[in-house]
């Protein structure tokens, strides 16, 4: 299991770009960062604290190192080439968002049979953490975290997510059925 987030310029899937791309499994990280191809709506910058400036990207006032987005996406299949067997991508709501943005951009730059021959398939922990915990008021990553971890992060950066929802998906030890179910 690789759990995975992108951070994006805004909330439609089918229109927003990729801004960040991270991956994690177990101590292996993947991240990058992006020049996106149009404009971050007001509303995703609040939210994650990217904009761009000058041609530039920064996070909270502070500017990243960029790759150009295809670049992005062939170093994150690499990534996920280099784990032995199949992969399974985990993300938090990736069913109505991440897995859609994601399989739409592979698209766009012809990489999308290739991530396909590397991955089996998606578990969306968001559906998983509802089928385990049918009792708890909110399924924000940010809420599971703070409940389940009893920890603060810097929530809406991929690579800070990515890694929190591994230890949540750890702490939480699904059975397979479970795993299972919560998979699209």
């Amino acid at each position: 299991m690789v759990f995975f987030d992108l951070e994006t310029t805004g909330l439609d899937t089918q229109a927003c770009d990729i801004i960040q791309v991270s991956a994690v499994c177990g101590q292996r990280v993947f991240n990058a960062y992006t020049i996106p191809r149009c404009d971050i709506t007001e509303a995703a910058s609040k939210i994650t604290g990217f904009s761009m400036v000058d041609g530039a990207l920064f996070h909270r006032g502070h500017v990243m190192p960029t790759v150009p987005l295809g670049n992005a996406l062939a170093s994150l299949i690499h990534f996920l080439r280099s784990f032995c067997g199949p992969v399974y991508l985990a993300a938090h709501n990736t069913d109505r968002f991440d897995t859609p943005v994601l399989i739409r951009v592979l698209r766009e730059f012809s990489l999308l049979e290739e991530f396909q021959r590397v991955v089996s398939g998606f578990v969306d922990t968001l559906l998983l953490s509802k089928k385990l915990f049918p009792d708890i008021d909110s399924y924000s990553l940010k809420n599971l975290v703070h409940f389940f971890l009893k920890r603060n992060f810097d929530a809406h950066n991929a690579q800070e997510d990515a890694i929190m929802l591994q230890d949540l998906f750890n702490k939480w030890q699904p059975d397979r059925n479970a795993v299972w179910c919560s998979m699209i």
